[in-house]
């Protein structure tokens, strides 16, 4: 673990001196959303959803979605960077550490920074009284392993293109339609039956049910224990896949 843990400390000593720019948004943003969304629009739905007030219903989206904008946000440029730009990762391949050291390292970085994230999110929505059950104290589990199952592929994707176009591209056809679609913000059961099966198919959705569980105290609409393999699933495959392309293009 040295090795990976080695990796760690170099991302969180360059976050070391970039945290503070972020600190002001990281509480503004949800303040901003949970306000906007949950009393702005929630104020037009007089009935809620499935029984609660729209804003309780909407928090455990918002904090799935918070958990896969971060994910990908810090899994896209900042690898793309570290080959291209920057260009650390050919620093670190010449030291004595493994693609595996590299990849796991860096995708701690970025789980950390997701689960501060969500964390923080939470706690708003907490002050807003947009959490009715102790069962949120495992959010911070569920979004760890949905981070991972959205940055480990995003890791794999980000190190086999060769523009910064092609991110960009990830989040409008990727991420933006993932987020819109896959329960954040209104049933995923009043979608047609195709946008449906997508909707299911994605990690944000699962992401979503666990968080709406936990928040609310009620059970999710899938097996817990499914839910969790699937993101483990994604996240193992992701890895395997990210390994590979860092191998390709740090081994010669």
């Amino acid at each position: 673990m040295a090795p990976t843990l080695a990796v760690l400390a170099f991302h969180l000593t360059g976050y070391r001196r970039t945290w503070r720019a972020g600190v002001f948004s990281s509480f503004l943003l949800p303040v901003l959303t949970v306000a906007g969304f949950g009393l702005g629009v929630g104020a037009f739905i007089d009935q809620g959803v499935g029984g609660v007030s729209y804003l309780d219903w909407l928090v455990p989206g918002l904090l799935a979605s918070t958990a896969v904008q971060v994910a990908t946000a810090e899994s896209t440029f900042p690898v793309f960077s570290s080959f291209r730009w920057t260009r650390s990762y050919l620093a670190q391949i010449t030291a004595p550490l493994r693609v595996a050291d590299i990849v796991t390292g860096h995708l701690a970085f970025v789980l950390l920074r997701v689960t501060t994230s969500v964390v923080t999110f939470l706690l708003v929505a907490a002050l807003f009284g947009a959490v009715r059950s102790p069962w949120a104290l495992t959010v911070p589990v569920v979004v760890l392993l949905l981070g991972a199952a959205v940055a480990a592929p995003t890791f794999a994707y980000s190190s086999m293109v060769d523009s910064d176009s092609w991110l960009a591209m990830l989040f409008r056809f990727a991420v933006i339609p993932m987020t819109l679609f896959a329960g954040v913000f209104f049933p995923v059961e009043s979608l047609p039956a195709g946008l449906r099966a997508l909707a299911y198919v994605t990690p944000l959705w699962h992401g979503v049910d666990l968080c709406r569980a936990a928040t609310l105290g009620t059970a999710p609409q899938w097996s817990v224990v499914g839910h969790l393999l699937y993101l483990a699933a994604w996240a193992a495959a992701g890895w395997v896949l990210a390994c590979r392309g860092f191998r390709r293009r740090l081994v010669f």
